[in-house]
């Protein structure tokens, strides 16, 4: 994976370990809290903090940085709130009751093998041999977390809702992915705020309880650091890296949800929970050490997205520093090792 991809990889893996924290956090305030509810607070918390952040960057003076959210976006922001938003994290909190915090937190990593078969097969992709060999890495370990042994051979219906889940988030992360060159906060903010406010109004419909004003504020931190941050550093991954392989990464690192899932729950790992976890951690090695190099063609675009001007791509004008403004990229044909980025979401073969 070439030098200037390294940033992406690690927005990605920081993603991934917030995101993977949420699991045991949220299990062991789910006593408390109704499913429909948590799923609101988590939610809430990640577009309330995220509007925070964006007022304060808002009063500093500057350049604009990042691409705003156009009309055009909105069909894109929709579905992924639909999906990601509202039905995913529902579907997570109930699964969540009847399953072990640590089977949990892995088997949230099959968000990327759905996120990649979606892109693959709807958005048209590029992946490779050794990405597939990742996915199927992550697939088999995701098998051996949802096989329910302790009642023979069948399925967990927490771990399939768990699954669920994913999927449900995989259409979300292809949607989000075309619009990831717009400000992450605001995509994200929009996420959490809509999102939320649709749970709080169900559970209130549902005559769910409100839990006490302090786990309340917990529940509203954990959704702010595991949902909102985390979403935004995956947005700024897939500028770089496209979906398939910024999930995949993603997809590994709740491995932290599965340390703080030992500390907190003492859940010692069996053998295959341990054969899992490896499978996983291969995966990831694997696309960390992809290259993807062949001659393609960059067809003319214009397009608004945050960059500065010291590459080839965006030599346009002398102004400095990193900003957003809508320019034209013309036509041209050229070798160089690359990744379904922004600027090379073109079809081709590996």
């Amino acid at each position: 994976m070439k030098s200037a991809s390294i940033p992406f990889l690690l927005q990605a893996l920081l993603a991934a370990v917030f995101f993977g924290a949420s699991a045991p956090l949220s299990k062991l305030l789910l006593g408390d809290v109704p499913p429909v509810l948590m799923a609101a607070f988590l939610y809430l918390g990640s577009g309330t903090g995220l509007v925070l952040t964006k007022l304060i960057q808002s009063g500093r003076s500057g350049p604009q940085r990042e691409a705003s959210l156009r009309r055009a976006d909105l069909p894109w922001l929709a579905g992924a709130i639909l999906s990601g938003g509202v039905a995913a994290p529902i579907v997570l909190m109930f699964s969540l009751e009847n399953t072990p915090a640590s089977t949990a937190s892995l088997l949230l990593s099959f968000e990327g093998v759905a996120t990649t078969l979606i892109a693959l097969f709807v958005f048209k992709e590029s992946i490779g041999r050794r990405a597939w060999a990742a996915i199927l890495s992550i697939t088999q370990a995701s098998v051996f977390l949802s096989v329910n042994f302790s009642s023979g051979w069948g399925l967990s219906l927490g771990a399939l809702g768990i699954l669920l889940a994913c999927i449900l988030w995989g259409v979300d992360n292809n949607l989000t992915r075309n619009i990831s060159g717009k400000d992450p906060l605001q995509i994200v903010a929009w996420k959490g705020l809509l999102a939320g406010t649709f749970s709080l109004l169900l559970a209130v419909f549902l005559g769910n309880q409100f839990p006490p004003l302090l786990s309340i504020l917990a529940i509203l931190l954990i959704g702010w650091v595991c949902y909102g941050l985390s979403t935004m550093l995956f947005i700024q991954s897939m500028r770089g890296l496209g979906a398939a392989r910024t999930s995949a990464l993603y997809g590994t690192a709740p491995l932290a949800g599965v340390i703080l899932s030992i500390f907190i729950f003492g859940e010692l790992p069996s053998a295959f929970f341990t054969f899992a976890a490896l499978l996983m951690v291969g995966g990831a090695l694997l696309l960390v050490n992809e290259k993807h190099q062949h001659f393609h063609l960059h067809s003319a675009q214009v397009h608004e997205h945050s960059h500065d001007h010291v590459d080839s791509e965006h030599g346009h004008d002398s102004q400095p520093g990193t900003h957003a403004h809508d320019h034209e990229h013309p036509e041209q044909q050229h070798e160089h090792d690359h990744l379904p980025d922004i600027h090379h979401r073109h079809e081709h073969k590996d």
